[in-house]
């Protein structure tokens, strides 16, 4: 069995939403002109929770949409011969928009890229900011997270794996070796 270490459990990951879904509200007296927009795969039930949350504080319902970076990576070539893509739902208009980008893990920088890139081909928001679940370092692009669930250092022969129920059964993160989560995880797409 692979050596994993837990970072989150449930309640962790549940408070640290909760946390950024005020802060992303607090920063904005409100929620006028906010959208969500989650990065595929995990990113996606992370913007629905913080939907929720706010929604549960705030009594609004801010648009929540989805995006596929797949088609926009600088890596296309390397990821896989036939890359599974997946649909972009953007089913509001961005022009006056703020959007918050939402994603598991921040690690290069360079999923953050590939998701600005396929955002503005949708139009021009008024800003676009950016919320993570894990930051864990090791920028390759000029690129920060506005709100952070929690900063875990990380060296480059470990990997960060988020679980969301939605798409896992659980939610959970986890860091284990890279030899370890190839083995476990072997066939599924990561931005760990």
């Amino acid at each position: 069995m692979p050596e994993k270490t837990i970072i989150m459990d449930t309640r962790e990951m549940d408070r640290a939403l909760s946390r950024i879904a005020h802060e992303i509200v607090e920063r904005h007296h409100g929620t006028n002109n906010l959208a969500l927009v989650g990065i595929r795969t995990r990113g996606v039930p992370l913007a629905e929770a913080l939907q929720k949350k706010i929604k549960e504080f705030e009594g609004i319902e801010v648009p929540t949409g989805s995006v596929d970076i797949t088609l926009y990576r600088d890596d296309l070539s390397r990821i896989a011969p036939n890359p599974l893509i997946q649909a972009t739902e953007l089913d509001f208009e961005i022009e006056t928009k703020v959007v918050v980008l939402v994603d598991d893990v921040l690690f290069t920088g360079r999923t953050i890229r590939a998701a600005l890139d396929a955002v503005i081909e949708y139009g021009r928001p008024r800003a676009i900011e950016l919320a993570v679940l894990i930051d864990r370092g090791h920028r390759e692009f000029p690129i920060r997270a506005d709100f952070v669930g929690k900063n875990v250092p990380t060296s480059l022969s470990e990997v960060i794996k988020v679980q969301c129920q939605a798409v896992d059964g659980q939610d959970s993160v986890l860091m284990m070796g890279v030899d370890d989560f190839v083995s476990q995880y072997k066939g599924e797409e990561s931005d760990a």
